[in-house]
């Protein structure tokens, strides 16, 4: 008996310290994210250094770690993390010829990128934006870095105000509108989106010579001579029927109006998880509204330059939540 016990204590005590021993994985050439999470599931902490490398396509990967990869360690070990922080910026870049949008974008993620290496304490802006942009009209498409301040090459001590001057896109662009009137709402919104036109779209109920599910009225009217930021007001007519895994409803969101027209999509997922892109668009702003022929518990989601922001979920309703 005391043998088995000793025995037993034994296999005890080895189950313990095996459990507590971990290998630490290759996380070389990762993304930070994806290597912390790796090292919490091996019950490994991060101790994290930034350093400059020699390419901005670096920024955010693990340049070095120590202890090495396969070796065995305790679990709640510390791993050495080198991590880049990309090129060093020390002068203004050029960003004359490029879309403010991007720009934007590229400054924001820079600062996010360090604040999440650093846990806020290097998170710093060397460069920033000074609000509101200033537009002007011209012949570059709209969006377009006109002018910018401080100029191209300029050092950077410290916090750097970086004002631009973008187009707005040409003042007198005239076209002609597309006719909508008795196209399908999917043909519609197809050709909403080829066209780019500025649109609000808005149902009701076909009367006695209108065809159900079709456009009964577009104002103004199609083959009118109208200037870029025409807002063109389109209606539907509801279908006469709907099968009972089918909703006919308007997706309605309110954005603020931008100086020009920006990148949107409307995309459904399906309750069986398959995705379907609705409206594919450049939208200027304000009242959005877009009908759709959904499943019930479908969710609309709704995207500006590829970032969700809004989410609705369609009810048997007829509308969305």
């Amino acid at each position: 008996m005391a043998l088995v016990g000793i025995i037993a204590v034994s296999v005890f005590f080895i189950g313990v310290r095996g459990a507590e021993q971990t290998m630490v994985p290759d996380v070389q050439g990762r993304d930070l994210t994806a290597a912390l999470l790796e090292l919490q599931v091996k019950e490994l902490y991060p101790r994290i250094t930034l350093r400059f490398s020699q390419s901005s396509a670096d920024r955010g990967l693990i340049m070095e770690q120590s202890p090495r990869p396969g070796t065995i360690v305790k679990a709640g070990r510390r791993v050495n993390l080198v991590v880049s922080q990309g090129v060093m910026i020390n002068t203004v870049e050029n960003y004359l010829g490029r879309n403010l949008d991007e720009v934007r974008m590229g400054l924001q993620t820079t600062v996010s990128a360090m604040a999440a290496l650093t846990g806020g304490g290097m998170g710093a802006q060397l460069i920033s934006l000074r609000e509101p942009i200033m537009y002007e009209f011209s012949n570059e498409p709209a969006g377009t870095i006109l002018q910018q301040s401080p100029e191209p090459g300029t050092p950077i001590s410290s916090l750097t105000v970086l004002e631009l001057v973008v187009s707005q896109g040409s003042e007198n662009i005239i076209f002609n509108l597309p006719v909508l009137l008795g196209l399908s709402l999917e043909d519609d919104l197809e050709q909403v989106g080829r066209t780019g036109i500025d649109f609000e779209f808005s149902l009701r109920e076909a009367r006695d010579w209108e065809v159900p599910g079709t456009v009964v009225s577009q104002e103004p009217a199609g083959d009118s001579l109208v200037t870029a930021n025409t807002r063109v007001h389109i209606t539907v007519a509801s279908p006469q029927t709907l099968s009972a895994n089918e909703v006919f409803g308007l997706f309605e969101y309110e954005m603020a109006r931008n100086p020009y027209p920006l990148s949107i999509r409307l995309e459904s997922i399906q309750p069986t998880g398959e995705r379907q892109r609705l409206l594919s668009v450049q939208y200027a702003g304000g009242r959005l509204a877009v009908p759709y022929r959904q499943a019930p518990g479908s969710v609309l989601v709704l995207y500006m330059l590829n970032r969700e922001i809004s989410r609705q979920t369609v009810t048997h309703a007829g509308g969305s939540r």
